[in-house]
C-alpha cells in the first residue's frame, strides 16, 4: 500500500511530537548538546520529517509547506554529512522552524479531513 499525502503529514506530525517529547518541557540546549543519545534521536526524527516532505513533494509539488526544499536539504545534510552536523543549527531549527511546520502540517491535515 502506498502512503498518501495525509499519511506523510501524520508521519511529520508524529516526528515533531517525538522531538518535543525527547526534549521535555525545559528544552535546554546544554542538556541537548551534552547528550549524544538525545541528539541522535532528534536527528533521526528530522530525517523522517525531511524524507516525508520529499515524498509529499513528489505527489503534490505545490503543497503549502514553507521552506519544504530546505527541510529536505536538512535531511540530506544530517544523513550525508553526519560528521559535520552543527548542534547550534539543529537547535535553531527546533526552536524557530518546528513550531511553524507543526502548525502548517496541522492545518493541512484539517483540510484533508
Amino acid at each position: 500500500m502506498q502512503h498518501s499525502v495525509e499519511m506523510y503529514l501524520l508521519d511529520i506530525s508524529n516526528s515533531i511530537d517525538s522531538i518535543y517529547e525527547f526534549l521535555g518541557e525545559d528544552r535546554n540546549f546544554i542538556r541537548y548538546e551534552s547528550n549524544k543519545l538525545l541528539r541522535r534521536a532528534v536527528e533521526r526524527e528530522l530525517e523522517i520529517v525531511g524524507e516525508a516532505i520529499n515524498r509529499i513533494l513528489k505527489i503534490e509539488p505545490e503543497i503549502n509547506i514553507s521552506d519544504s526544499r530546505r527541510i529536505v536539504n536538512l535531511r540530506n545534510w544530517i544523513i550525508h554529512s553526519y560528521d559535520n552536523v552543527d548542534n547550534v543549527i539543529v537547535w535553531g531549527i527546533i526552536d524557530k522552524d518546528l513550531p511553524l511546520l507543526k502548525k502548517q502540517v496541522s492545518d493541512l491535515l484539517e483540510t484533508k479531513k
